[in-house]
């Protein structure tokens, strides 16, 4: 339980702010895991598919006893728990759940590839994990958040919103 452990939350459908905060009260369940830091939640341009509703996305940084896979599949489960039913790539979804990094782990299995294919290349994964883990440093291309995110020519809008994920902070 000493690595710390990245995952990526986006939701575009329905009420998103309600589907990432359910998504934290089960992160929060999971076996043997600890959620340490919460990103702001930011509201950001769709990439791939551009006729959709903007997404609201976070990162959240925890530690656990849990493998890769065995998170990975914690996270699927997670997503069809809170009714995840789009499965176009890039389109819309009521919650997506992605393991970004998970420490300086460089895996790639069916299925799973650590780190994310793509969290060197988008903004919306870059900037919140940023204002959580800006010296860490992505173990294939050994540079930090901050420095891949300097260097990231993706030019979606990334916008902060007021919202929190932190279950200590209180909304209104």
């Amino acid at each position: 339980m000493n690595v710390p452990i990245f995952v990526g939350l986006g939701s575009n459908l329905g009420d998103r702010l309600s589907y990432l905060h359910q998504a934290i009260d089960l992160l929060e369940q999971l076996p043997d895991a600890i959620l340490e830091s919460f990103s702001s939640v930011y509201q950001t341009e769709p990439v791939g598919v551009k006729h959709q509703p903007e997404f609201f996305n976070a990162v959240v940084k925890l530690r656990s006893a849990l493998n890769p896979r065995e998170l990975y599949q914690h996270l699927k489960r997670i997503e069809k728990t809170i009714g995840r039913t789009h499965a176009e790539r890039w389109g819309p979804r009521e919650i997506d759940l992605d393991l970004l990094y998970y420490g300086n782990r460089v895996l790639q299995e069916e299925g799973l590839t650590i780190p994310h294919t793509e969290s060197a290349n988008r903004r919306f994964v870059l900037v919140p994990m940023k204002e959580i883990a800006a010296t860490f440093r992505d173990p294939l291309r050994q540079l930090s958040i901050a420095e891949l995110l300097n260097a990231c020519s993706d030019t979606s809008a990334v916008r902060k919103t007021e919202f929190s994920l932190d279950p200590q902070a209180k909304e209104s």
